[in-house]
């Protein structure tokens, strides 16, 4: 039981990754490379994205 709940945290997390990646200002290549960091290595590429991923959006206001 309680690997399904870690799944379904981990699937969560990675999906919250990949909204905030491609809602993001980087180019089309950066978000495709990240898109597939955190798809390959679910857990590993979200903590890396966590600390070194694309920070911003593309609607922010000045």
């Amino acid at each position: 039981m309680e690997y399904g709940i870690f799944g379904l945290i981990v699937l969560v997390l990675n999906i919250y990754a990949l909204v905030k990646t491609w809602t993001s200002g980087v180019s089309t290549g950066a978000k495709l490379l990240w898109t597939l960091l955190i798809l390959v290595l679910p857990v590993i590429g979200f903590i890396i994205w966590f600390f070194a991923g694309p920070k911003g959006s593309s609607t922010a206001t000045v």
